[in-house]
Formats: C-alpha cells, structure tokens, sequence
C-alpha cells in the first residue's frame, strides 16, 4: 500500500513538525537565539496555536511549496501582522508529466536538484529572513526536504556546527507520520508509486542532509560565496548573522 492509499485519518489540529531553531551550536561557541527562526510542515487552517515556541504567530513566513500545492488558497496565516512570502520549489518538477509507471527520485536526486536548479530562490529566502523582524517561519509540506535544505544553508550561514544541523534535520524522522496524516490528498505524492520508493522519500536520513552540507562545504567561498554566487547579498549574510546570533 502506498502513501496516498492509505485510508483517510482526521489531520492533527495543530502542525506536527515545527520547531524554535535557537540555541544551536555554532563553531565560534556561539548558540543560535531563540524566536528568531522556527521550522515545520505547512500550516493548515483551523490549527491550535503552539504552545511550546515564545511568539505565535510568525511576524514573516517563507512558504516553499509549488504552486500546485495551495493552488490560489490563501495562507491560512496570512493576516496582520504576519506578512507571506510565497518562494516556490519544485515547481518544475510538478508539473513535469509523470512516468508509467511511476516513479520516485530518490531524497538524493532531489536535493541535488535544489542546489543545481533552485540556488537564486534558496538565496532568495535568506534575503527575506535578513530583513525581517520578529520571528520567521520557513515551512513546506512537510518541513523536511525543501526546509531542510533552506534550513540548513541558513544554519551555516551563521556558522552551526555541522554535526548540529545534521541533528536538527534528522528530528523530523520521527515526526513523519503524523506529517503524512496532514498531507493526504497532496499532489506531490502522486498514487501508484513502489512503497520502498515511499518509505525512502519520507524518511530523514543523516546522509541525505550531508550531501547538502558536502556541496556547499566544499565550494570555494563555503556556504557563504555559494549563496553569493547565487544572488545573496553580502549585506543580507551579514544581517542575517547578526539576528540569528546577536
């Protein structure tokens, strides 16, 4: 049975993988602020506010989702004084027709698409968050692959230790299935698919997260003139330290 075979489950009434990202370590023995930066899975209406980050809602939200996914709905927490961006990922790859049978790109294929293809939104959303003011919340669907890799380009940027984000990506492992009772019905999980194939892609493996870090690691301004080369401004890495960090 695949993902989207499932038999129908009330959603949860509030979001099942969003955490505060403060207080992570950084390499300079600095600890990230808390209330500045929260990730998780996409918001639904009608969601019980969190109790457990400082401030809800978000003053900023960055909504990484394809556009097929909310397709013309508004954000369910798009009201004064939250103000949404919407940066779509992925776009290209959903409206791509599907194989027969279908098939699944394994987290590896996919998050090395997002570096070679979606690099100027990735560095897009470090932008928006270096301007804003209050805490921001980056989400997805299920706050797992296209935050993750957002997440975790931002966690370098300001110097977390390696070892930490690959920690902080690995909690959403355990906080899939209630992610997946959210997302029935979404169009990025499209039926007929191997369920080996699922069960990968709705995991949280260390080493798909580490094939983000290797590749912008290893580029020659680190993750910093990776983001430069992609459209970051210098000031915005700055400010963006400077709010994470204090």
């Amino acid at each position: 049975m695949t993902a989207t075979d499932a038999q129908p489950v009330q959603r949860p009434d509030r979001m099942v993988n969003l955490r505060d990202l403060g207080g992570l370590p950084t390499e300079d023995g600095r600890r990230t602020r808390p209330g500045v930066l929260y990730r998780g899975d996409a918001p639904h209406a009608g969601d019980v506010a969190p109790e457990h980050l400082p401030v809800w809602p978000p003053r900023v939200v960055v909504d990484l989702r394809a556009r097929v996914e909310y397709d013309g709905v508004p954000h369910p927490l798009e009201r004064d004084p939250v103000r949404v961006h919407r940066v779509p990922l992925l776009d290209d790859l959903a409206a791509a027709p599907q194989p027969t049978p279908v098939t699944v790109p394994s987290l590896t294929a996919i998050y090395t698409h997002l570096l070679s293809e979606c690099g100027a939104d990735l560095a897009k959303v470090l932008g928006i968050l270096a301007a804003a003011e209050g805490p921001s919340l980056v989400h997805c669907s299920a706050g797992k692959d296209r935050t993750g890799v957002a997440v975790a380009l931002l966690l370098r940027t300001v110097g977390v230790r390696r070892d930490a984000v690959i920690a902080d990506y690995v909690l959403t492992d355990a906080n899939m299935p209630g992610v997946m009772r959210r997302m029935i019905g979404n169009p990025m999980l499209p039926p007929g698919v191997d369920p080996q194939a699922v069960r990968e892609l709705m995991s949280a493996p260390a080493a798909a997260i580490e094939v983000v870090l290797d590749h912008v690691d290893e580029h020659p301004g680190g993750v910093r003139g990776w983001l430069v080369e992609h459209g970051a401004d210098e000031a915005d890495l700055d400010r963006w330290t400077a709010r994470f960090l204090g």
